[in-house]
């Protein structure tokens, strides 16, 4: 797998915690980091992630109370690789049950967590349909095309994929971090680029006949307008 992944720790020991985000930033991965549970639901639920890396022992939250919180709240379903020192069958079992995606025990080899975090993000992929459709968009992942009532829209790379972004946690909000996030890591320009893109966005789907359908949340980010139906909001 070439691409970066992006990835949440949640894990409160400190020692662990460096190791594991200095072995997968050496990766070139985007990490985030959560030393409680509440803060990794936070998150988890506010944020796109390839795969989260969950420690059982925290010290607000049991792990597995955490684990369905992420499964029930997160935009996407997201996979979890359950790391801990729980070794018994019967941890195992109950981590599966409460919708953990892998389970490695403490010690464990750094190499194998990043393996193990290609393997699920690819599994992942392999879900995700060729062609997405939300409404009147209709994404054509493998080509990279996107149509608005089946009229073509003419965009950029960046737009695109903040449209790809939008379907993909539709009808929930992606926040401006996310967006930042998914489109230039850990690096994003200096210039209010994302204001640009959007607005570049707004103004193909108004042409299209999608006026009113790429909407702003205050103080949150960017959302699409469309009814349960799949037809335009409003």
């Amino acid at each position: 797998m070439t691409r970066r992944l992006s990835i949440l720790l949640v894990e409160d020991h400190t020692g662990i915690a460096h190791q594991v985000l200095d072995f997968l930033d050496g990766l070139q991965w985007q990490t985030d980091h959560a030393a409680t549970g509440a803060l990794g639901v936070q998150l988890a639920t506010q944020n796109s992630y390839d795969v989260v890396l969950l420690d059982l022992n925290l010290p607000d939250m049991d792990g597995l109370q955490v684990c369905r919180a992420i499964k029930a709240g997160a935009p996407s379903n997201v996979p979890v690789l359950v790391l801990t020192a729980r070794d018994a069958y019967e941890d195992k079992a109950r981590g599966f049950r409460d919708g953990a995606d892998d389970y490695l025990t403490k010690p464990f080899d750094l190499r194998e967590v990043a393996l193990r975090c290609e393997a699920l993000a690819r599994r992942r992929q392999l879900h995700v349909r060729q062609e997405m459709r939300v409404g009147a968009v209709t994404l054509l992942t493998r080509e990279g095309r996107a149509l608005y009532r089946d009229v073509a829209l003419p965009l950029t790379q960046t737009g695109f994929n903040i449209l790809l972004l939008l379907c993909r946690e539709h009808p929930h909000a992606v926040s401006r971090s996310a967006l930042l996030q998914h489109l230039w890591g850990s690096q994003p320009p200096d210039s209010d680029a994302l204001k640009s893109h959007i607005y570049a966005l707004r103004r193909q789907l108004d042409l299209a006949g999608g006026a009113g359908v790429l909407v702003t949340i205050p103080q949150l980010g960017y959302r699409l307008a469309f009814d349960a139906e799949g037809g335009d909001g409003g």
